[in-house]
C-alpha cells in the first residue's frame, strides 16, 4: 500500500514539474487583461502562438477522483521554453500569455523592440518553425450611431420582420446567446433576469461595465423582457444572455468602442466554455487568423456565429474581407437601407432602432450592429424549435423566407422571423401583410 502511495505521489510530482498552469479562473468574472497602457498602442504588439502539448493541470488540493472539480488547461514546460527562446532571439517583451485549450496552443502577446519594424518582424516569425501562428494585434470597432429623430416610430424593426407572430410559437426559451461586445447594463429594467453570466476581458471596473452603451443596445434588441409593463420587447425575450466584455467604450456619451485580437479571443473561448449556442459579433475589423481559427473550432462544436457587416467591407460579389464576416460559416448581416442585393448577406432592420441605454433609459440607434442583433434573436427563436440547425441550414432558411418589405431604406428583402418559423412548422400562421403595410405608412411619413 505504501509503495502504491509513493508511486502516485511520484506521478503527481512529475506532472507538476512538466506543466505549469498559466492562469487559473480569474475572480469575479475577470479575464486575462492587457495592461491599460497597451490598449491604445496596438501597433507595437504582435500575437504569437506555439504548440502546447500539455494535458490539464490538477488543481491544488484536488485528488485523482473525477469528482474533484474542473481542471485547468496548463502550459507545458516546452511551450514556455519555446516562448522564452523566441523572446530572446527577436528581442521581444512578453506582455501577456494564455494557453488556449480549444486550439491546443500557448498564445503570447509580445511588444516589439522600440526600433523594430513590425512588418519585417512578422515576416521573419512566419518562417520560424517554432511558431504556429503570428499576426499583428488588430483593432476592431462597434458599428452603431445614435439618433434622436422626431420622425421615427417605436420598434419598427420588430414589426418589419414579424416577430410578434413568431412569438406565438417561440420566444427563444433557454437558448444561450453570447454577446461579445462592450459591457451591458444588467440592472436595466428591460434586462433583469436575462443575463446569466458576465465576464470582463478589458478591466476590473464593474461600474463602467454597466455604463457601457453599445453592448446594452445590442442586448436590448435581442432580449429585452416582454410583458413587464416597461419599455420594449426583445426579438427573443426568453434567452439566457452571456455578457462577455471584449471592447471598451471610447467616450461616455457615444457608442463607439474598440476591441483587439487578444480580448476578442478570450471572449470567444469563454463562449465555447460556457456552451453558447449563438454568438453575436456586432463589430468589425481586419481579417484575423487567430479569431478565424477560434470561430472554426466553435462551428465544429455546433455554435452559430452572427456578424455585422462593416459599411465598406462588401465587394460586388458579396464577399467580405473583414472579421467576423470574413470567417467561413459566420452569418453576415447588413442593414436594410443598403440597396445592393448580395447573395451571402442577410438583411435586417438597422436604422433608427429603439433600444436600451444604460441607467434604465431608451434611445434610437442605427447600424449593422443592430441588424446583426435582429438576426441573432431570430436564430435563437428558431433554435428553440430545432436545436439541430447549422449555419448553412440557417442561412438557407432565412434567405428563402425573406420577405419584400417596405422600410425606410425602400423596398428590400428582409429576414422574416415568422416565415422562417412557418418553414419549420406547417401549423404556424403569419400576418406578414400587416407588418409590411405598417412599415409602408412609416415610410410615407418621412416624405
Amino acid at each position: 500500500m505504501r509503495r502504491c502511495l509513493h508511486a502516485i505521489l511520484a506521478m503527481l510530482l512529475e506532472a507538476a514539474c512538466s506543466t505549469t498552469a498559466i492562469q487559473h479562473e480569474p475572480p469575479d468574472g475577470q479575464g486575462i487583461q492587457l495592461p491599460p497602457e497597451y490598449q491604445g498602442t496596438p501597433e507595437r504588439l504582435i500575437i504569437v502562438t506555439v504548440v502546447n502539448d500539455a494535458g490539464p493541470a490538477i488543481r491544488a488540493g484536488s485528488t485523482l477522483r473525477t469528482y474533484a472539480g474542473p481542471t485547468v488547461y496548463a502550459t507545458s514546460a516546452s511551450a514556455r521554453k519555446t516562448v522564452a527562446a523566441l523572446a530572446g532571439d527577436y528581442q521581444l517583451r512578453e506582455v501577456r500569455a494564455w494557453p488556449i485549450d480549444p486550439l491546443q496552443v500557448y498564445c503570447v502577446v509580445f511588444e516589439i523592440p522600440a526600433d523594430g519594424s513590425r512588418p519585417e518582424l512578422l515576416k521573419r516569425l512566419a518562417t520560424d518553425k517554432r511558431v504556429k501562428l503570428v499576426q499583428p494585434m488588430q483593432v476592431f470597432g462597434t458599428l452603431t450611431q445614435s439618433y434622436n429623430d422626431p420622425f421615427v416610430s417605436l420598434q419598427h424593426g420588430f414589426r418589419e420582420i414579424d416577430v410578434a407572430d413568431a412569438h406565438e410559437w417561440s420566444r427563444g426559451a433557454s437558448v444561450r446567446v453570447a454577446i461579445v461586445d462592450t459591457g451591458i447594463d444588467v440592472s436595466h429594467p428591460d434586462l433583469r433576469g436575462r443575463v446569466a453570466m458576465i465576464r470582463n476581458f478589458v478591466d476590473s471596473d464593474r461600474a463602467q461595465f454597466e455604463r457601457d452603451r453599445h453592448g446594452t443596445e445590442v442586448a436590448g434588441v435581442i432580449a429585452a423582457v416582454a410583458n413587464n409593463g416597461e419599455g420594449i420587447v426583445g426579438v427573443a425575450p426568453n434567452v439566457k444572455l452571456l455578457a462577455f466584455k471584449a471592447c471598451w467604450q471610447l467616450l461616455a456619451d457615444l457608442d463607439g468602442a474598440r476591441c483587439n485580437s487578444f480580448t476578442l479571443a478570450q471572449a470567444l473561448v469563454a463562449a465555447m466554455d460556457e456552451k453558447a449556442q449563438v454568438v453575436n459579433l456586432s463589430l468589425a475589423g481586419p481579417a484575423d487568423p487567430l479569431l478565424a481559427a477560434l470561430v472554426a473550432q466553435g462551428l465544429k462544436r455546433g455554435m452559430i456565429f452572427v456578424g455585422a457587416v462593416a459599411p465598406t467591407a462588401v465587394s460586388e460579389s458579396g464577399s467580405t474581407d473583414e472579421f467576423p464576416t470574413s470567417a467561413e460559416g459566420v452569418l453576415a448581416v447588413d442593414t436594410a437601407d443598403v440597396h445592393a442585393q448580395r447573395d451571402r448577406i442577410l438583411r435586417a432592420p438597422g436604422r433608427e432602432i429603439l433600444t436600451l441605454l444604460p441607467g434604465g433609459h431608451y434611445e434610437f440607434a442605427s447600424g449593422s450592429s443592430l441588424a446583426a442583433a435582429h438576426v441573432t434573436g431570430t436564430v435563437a427563436l428558431l433554435l428553440a424549435q430545432d436545436r439541430h440547425l447549422d449555419p448553412g441550414g440557417l442561412h438557407a432558411l432565412l434567405s428563402s423566407t425573406s420577405a419584400r418589405t417596405a422600410t425606410r431604406g425602400g423596398i428590400v428583402n428582409l429576414i422574416n422571423a415568422c416565415n422562417a418559423m412557418a418553414s419549420l412548422d406547417a401549423s404556424v400562421r403569419c400576418d406578414s401583410e400587416a407588418g409590411t403595410a405598417l412599415a409602408a405608412e412609416d415610410v410615407a411619413q418621412l416624405h
